[in-house]
């Protein structure tokens, strides 16, 4: 007999086999049909609802449309929610939770959630006992489930009610996160949004993924561009890592030094060759030999140094600085700027031969306000990071302070966020991140700051909100395509955008003739 792979003291309860399973499930997905009327499917106790697109319990088929409203809701959330009837039998569970119980959806519908996870519900403590009898939410309750290979799993839990469109309360929803230790939470996050410890679910960055590998087998030079903070350190070091070159990664930041500083440093000096030079010094390109060498802002370099480092690209062969032999170089060369290159070649400030020499590969990284979808992922990475570096048991952000950081601008991109994540740490004295733990330039320079009250809004609530900002971004405004692409009416759209302070300005922009031509422009 076939050994079971769930521990013997959490089997999830067994029904009659094969067809009798079957019609079992099916009438706990038909029950919950009839209390879900087809326009609004739930709204949690703060009265947030989660669709009102998603038929019955569409919330357990997530992956059969990609395009619907609660595909983007839930799958928007990095956490693991699941959703139960009044006899706690799980009527809906998202990937995120699959990630993190190693649980699949098939096993899980159907199943009490207290055999499932071995937990037992008559414990007056239980949270979502707690909020399904007394329409309260519970808010980062911690406690321990069994994972499906029987080991324990700390994690921290939302609950609240779950109600349909008469007000009526059909069950409950939680969600909960991983805290266990800071590589089991980053475990949580899915493979696919987490390559080289770059974090992304935008579209343009996954592509990117998808080409570094093949990227890291050539030793053509790469020229990575994007603006400050955006990354491209990362990308550089990605392509190292996969690629088999044995030598170290040496990276120099080609506009922190003055030019004939930088020369030395570069290519290196003998002994010597000027005042205070006492003995030879190795330059980063012999560091980096076997390796690679990443010359990050090569943007704002000299000419007279872009004549020096084209003869090393083309020739790989320098000199050090007072020497008289040529030196070989094995080296993988990746730059970086924030500037457009091709448009100082245009102007003539940056050599057309060095800028075809460094650009054989090119890599885009968009600014941060053009991938907002990534933000909730990486404000939870940062979060992760930061509370084992500071030892503060900080778990998580409320959603109104994810709400204000989805309205920001990010002038500084990724590193910005990362700084106010810090400051946030610095600032939060309980275990989760809220409004007044911001800096206050930021709340200041939205448009509309979260009101107090919001801090305790259901969790479910600001993922709707944030799948409605990505859409929006998506499609530049564009009610209608939006509302398409979320499988809504505008009318709802419309409502949800009211309901959540969600606000376009009309941008004019002239045309040639001297007609007005409007745009809608997300005001973040």
């Amino acid at each position: 007999m076939q050994k079971s792979k769930y521990p013997a003291a959490r089997q999830p309860k067994k029904h009659a086999p094969d067809k009798a399973d079957s019609i079992e499930k099916q009438k706990i997905k038909n029950e919950t049909e009839e209390k879900l009327p087809a326009d609004n499917v739930a709204s949690a106790q703060s009265g947030s609802d989660l669709t009102s697109a998603c038929p019955g319990s569409c919330l357990s088929h997530l992956p059969e449309n990609n395009n619907t409203f609660s595909t983007c809701i839930l799958e928007s959330i990095a956490d693991g929610a699941f959703t139960v009837n009044h006899d706690f039998e799980i009527t809906s569970f998202n990937r995120a939770a699959e990630m993190i119980t190693g649980f699949k959806r098939e096993e899980a519908i159907g199943t009490k959630c207290f055999n499932l996870f071995g937990a037992n519900i008559s414990k007056p403590d239980c949270p979502l006992k707690k909020s399904i009898e007394t329409g309260k939410e519970m808010v980062n309750q911690k406690s321990i489930i069994k994972d499906i290979h029987g080991d324990d799993l700390k994690i921290a839990i939302n609950t609240s009610v779950l109600k349909d469109g008469d007000q009526v309360v059909i069950g409950g929803v939680e969600t909960f996160r991983n805290v266990s230790s800071l590589g089991n939470v980053r475990k949580n996050i899915p493979q696919k949004y987490n390559f080289q410890n770059i974090i992304s679910k935008n579209s343009r960055i996954q592509k990117i993924f998808s080409t570094l590998p093949t990227i890291a087998k050539s030793t053509s030079t790469v020229l990575i561009e994007g603006e400050s903070g955006s990354g491209k350190e990362l990308f550089a070091r990605a392509i190292h890592t996969l690629s088999s070159r044995k030598g170290p990664f040496v990276a120099i930041n080609c506009a922190a030094l003055p030019d004939t500083l930088l020369e030395s440093e570069l290519f290196g000096y003998k002994k010597g060759a000027f005042t205070g030079a006492t003995k030879d010094k190795l330059g980063r390109f012999a560091m980096a030999e076997n390796g690679t060498l990443f010359l990050d802002e090569i943007g704002d370099i000299s000419p007279a140094l872009q004549a020096k480092l084209l003869r090393v690209l083309q020739e790989k062969e320098y000199e050090p600085l007072g020497g008289t032999t040529t030196l070989k170089a094995n080296v993988r060369t990746i730059a970086a700027t924030n500037k457009k290159l091709k448009e100082q070649v245009t102007k003539g400030i940056f050599r057309s031969d060095l800028y075809f020499r460094l650009n054989v590969i090119n890599i885009a990284l968009p600014p941060f306000c053009k991938r907002r979808e990534d933000l909730p992922l990486l404000v939870q990475h940062f979060i992760d990071k930061f509370r084992e570096s500071q030892k503060k048991n900080i778990q998580a952000a409320t959603p109104a302070v994810l709400k204000i950081l989805m309205q920001y601008d990010f002038p500084g991109n990724i590193r910005e966020l990362e700084n106010i994540i810090e400051h946030c740490f610095v600032m939060c004295q309980d275990s989760i991140i809220d409004v007044g733990c911001l800096p206050e330039e930021i709340v200041e320079s939205t448009l509309h700051t979260s009101k107090a009250d919001e801090s305790e809004a259901n969790p479910l609530s600001n993922a709707e909100a944030s799948a409605i900002w990505a859409a929006l971004h998506k499609f530049n405004g564009h009610r209608g395509k939006t509302a398409a692409h979320l499988n809504i009416d505008k009318t709802t759209l419309w409502r949800k955008m009211k309901k959540y302070s969600i606000q376009f300005a009309a941008k004019k922009k002239k045309r040639a003739n001297g007609n007005a031509n409007q745009e809608n422009e997300l005001r973040i």
